[in-house]
């Protein structure tokens, strides 16, 4: 029985990135083996333990062997025979394929080391056209890393093409899609993700409702970058490394994709025509309900917070209302991350100021002093309470709106 270190792990390490976490294969032992050192089997598919006292897990060393479509169609071997490169075969990419053994060793059958210094993200063999998973993790990777100059190998980007065009992504389910889609979205260059889906053809696949902005023109005034793709490209560069934020930011355009063409470069009412779009990705995809309401918030009512100066105090409070900005401060913010990313999303624009988000601030807390215990304590009560508690708080914004209008 022996152990090494794996995947990861072994490249972050080389490329001096934090490690996250390590895993680890085990060689030469048969499951009732593991068991009996006290580690406790987490695998399904195939046996994964973690480790009694560290709680990492450890792989016995397995070969996969095609037997259907997507990413579950496999038939695993995992027994004592099978040796550490025939398990790191079955990998992804070459710089995912390296292992160190116990005494520090680095074991490199596919060159990973090469590759790491040559910054390709390569496939180690054709095998890796087995699973169409794969190409949302290469777009990963390369979102990983594209601030150290990495790219996709050109062989590798063609092998990903071929995947596409077999047709089998279509066969992905949608848990694994967005599994690897909310990972990518919070990596350092999310654009880059989209972009490498796109390149391969799997973008169309997976998300063409994102895919058709690309090419769609906007009104040069606005949006000097023209193109709605790459406005939204631009726009994800610009949000925090928040997966519901930058989700919200990546649908919010989806509208633009649907304008008539008579109606081009112009896009009004888009937010409304959005709405049944990002529904249905979201369904798709199996979206968690607290991003799908933000995204939902983002696409309908962007627009509201680029022109808040220009609201009226009722439309400022049913914004607030809308986006249920009262009761939920966190989801707020979000919400005002994310419009602040659309409107740096643009040509020009990136570093211009954006007073909207403490204005919008502002108009919140206003709302919220005002307090329904007051005007209860006042006699009002019931439906009364509900109209007394509005007409109030709109008051308030207006005070506060007139204030900011004689400070600009």
């Amino acid at each position: 029985m022996r152990t090494y270190l794996v995947g990861g792990a072994v490249r972050d390490k080389l490329l001096k990135q934090p490690i996250a976490e390590r895993d680890w294969v085990v060689v030469g032992a048969s499951e009732n083996q593991m068991e009996s050192l006290g580690y406790r089997r987490v695998g399904r598919d195939f046996p994964v333990y973690l480790h009694p006292q560290t709680g990492e897990e450890y792989a016995l060393a397995r070969t996969e062997r095609k037997s259907g479509h997507g990413y579950g169609g496999f038939e695993v071997y995992a027994r004592e025979d099978v040796s550490l490169e025939q398990d790191l075969q079955r990998r992804d990419l070459t710089i995912n394929a390296m292992a160190e053994s116990e005494s520090g060793k680095l074991i490199d059958p596919f060159n990973g080391c090469v590759d790491l210094q040559a910054r390709l993200l390569r496939h180690v063999s054709p095998a890796f056209a087995e699973d169409p998973l794969r190409i949302l993790r290469v777009a990963r990777f390369a979102a990983r890393y594209h601030h150290l100059g990495f790219t996709v190998a050109a062989p590798t980007m063609a092998l990903m093409r071929q995947i596409v065009a077999a047709g089998e992504v279509q066969h992905l389910v949608a848990d694994r899609v967005w599994k690897e889609v909310s990972r990518a979205l919070v990596e350092p260059a999310p654009d880059v993700f989209i972009r490498v889906l796109r390149d391969c053809g799997a973008l169309a696949v997976l998300l063409p409702e994102v895919d058709r902005l690309f090419g769609v023109p906007q009104p040069s005034t606005h949006h000097p970058e023209i193109d709605t793709g790459e406005h939204v490209l631009r726009a994800l560069c610009k949000a925090p490394a928040s997966l519901t934020v930058r989700f919200a930011v990546l649908v919010h355009d989806l509208g633009k994709g649907v304008t008539p063409a008579a109606m081009l470069p112009s896009h009004r009412g888009h937010e409304r025509s959005g709405l049944p779009l990002v529904r249905s990705v979201c369904t798709r995809m199996k979206v968690p309900k607290k991003i799908t309401a933000l995204a939902l918030s983002v696409c309908e009512y962007h627009l509201h917070c680029h022109k808040a100066f220009e609201l009226r105090p009722q439309t400022l409070f049913k914004l607030l209302l809308a986006v249920d900005a009262l009761r939920q401060p966190r989801r707020f913010e979000q919400f005002l991350q994310a419009c602040e990313a659309d409107a740096r999303g643009r040509q020009g624009f990136e570093d211009r100021a954006y007073p909207q988000v403490r204005y919008l601030r502002a108009v919140r807390v206003v709302a919220v002093d005002v307090q329904a215990s007051t005007l209860s304590a006042k006699g009002y009560a019931g439906a009364a309470l509900g109209q007394a508690l509005a007409r109030e708080r709109v008051k308030a914004i207006d005070e506060l709106k007139k204030t900011y209008r004689a400070r600009l």
